[in-house]
């Protein structure tokens, strides 16, 4: 007898109507019909020999062809008899040490990072991003770099509004002079001033778009990741708010900034002291297993979330908001995108959270 055996890094995840099979070693993912689903399952269980005895002689060609794709995509092997089929299962437990892994700050003074700093360190963050709704000067990115020299922080990611002195020679200045900052996002840019650098140390992106706090919360293929430690983060977790934390423009301490719970002010409370709040975790284990809509798509695992913009038409019985994202366009039930901002069933939200005029850049 011969049995197929799945890599344990092969993790297949069923939608309503595909199935969604990733590479978790190799960070790819792909869309399959419903029926390579049942017959993995099917093989998890039965020799090859009796599974093809199950079929009429035409359908033992179907099934065979997708036996011998299988073998060819790598997505596992053969074992014989006498063989021991026990592998060990990829374990999906997900292990983050950290008190807190991301500080998410809307600000216009940086002078607001020396006040955070010592939490940052106390909660050993290891990821900061900014959003400033201003232009940011050469100095002040250095000077944001240079002010966590010593800290546990890992990575910082800016976004700032374009200025005409971000050219080749600013970028350049900012890699030698930077250490942490990994990502630069420049917004409101009529036309990015030089091609890209494979030299840099970080990235650097140029957007027209005139972005604002309103605009995070976008669900796009472009967005998903096939990255293992998001991909398990995502299985028993929300994606979105774990382990996160953020500061808007006044100061408020938050899930997200542009979330409406505030757990205290930066002027008299410590990120540490917020943390504390008994409600401040309580979207933390909300997994998209329980979010509707999300529960049966085949992306769940590798996709974003959203808890700042839902569609605010379900709540469970400990008053979590489950919407769906409201910025999804993606329907599991038919396996088709639409624009979001458009759809009928979300004009209420969309009006609630005031983006009427915003959905394009949103």
């Amino acid at each position: 007898m011969n049995y197929f055996n799945l890599f344990s890094n092969i993790m297949v995840t069923k939608g309503i109507t595909r199935v969604l099979v990733s590479d978790l070693q190799r960070n790819t993912s792909e869309l399959y019909p419903l029926e390579l689903h049942e017959l993995i399952e099917e093989l998890k269980t039965t020799s090859v020999e009796e599974v093809l005895n199950h079929y009429d002689q035409e359908s033992k060609v179907i099934v065979q062809d997708y036996l011998d794709f299988l073998l060819e995509k790598e997505f596992g092997f053969i074992t014989q008899n006498g063989w021991d089929r026990n592998f060990p299962p990829l374990s999906y437990e997900y292990q983050d040490y950290n008190i807190l892994s991301n500080i998410f700050v809307d600000l216009d003074d940086i002078s607001i990072l020396q006040s955070l700093k010592q939490s940052i360190e106390n909660l050993e963050i290891r990821h900061l991003v900014i959003y400033c709704r201003r232009t940011l000067l050469l100095e002040e990115l250095m000077q944001i770099d240079r002010m966590f020299s010593h800290a546990p922080l890992e990575g910082i990611e800016i976004f700032s509004q374009f200025h005409e002195a971000v050219d080749q020679h600013f970028i350049d200045t900012l890699n030698r002079n930077t250490a942490r900052v990994y990502s630069l996002v420049f917004y409101s840019c009529g036309k990015a001033p030089f091609k890209d650098n494979d030299s840099l140390r970080f990235t650097v992106n140029f957007t027209d778009q005139a972005l604002t706090i309103s605009s995070c919360g976008k669900v796009n293929l472009d967005y998903f990741s096939t990255n293992l430690p998001k991909v398990l983060e995502a299985v028993n977790h929300n994606s979105c708010l774990h382990k996160k934390i953020g500061i808007d423009i006044h100061g408020h301490i938050k899930n997200c900034p542009a979330m409406p719970e505030s757990y205290g002010n930066i002027k008299n409370t410590t990120l540490e002291e917020a943390l504390k709040h008994q409600d401040f975790k309580k979207y933390w284990n909300l997994t998209k297993d329980y979010i509707e809509g999300c529960k049966d798509c085949e992306f769940r695992y590798i996709c974003t979330d959203c808890r700042a913009f839902t569609e605010r038409n379900h709540t469970e019985r400990n008053g979590l908001d489950t919407s769906k994202p409201l910025k999804c366009g993606y329907d599991p039930y038919t396996g088709t995108w639409e624009d979001w901002s458009t759809h009928p069933m979300k004009q209420n939200a969309i009006a609630h959270y005031g983006l009427l005029h915003k959905t394009k850049v949103s």
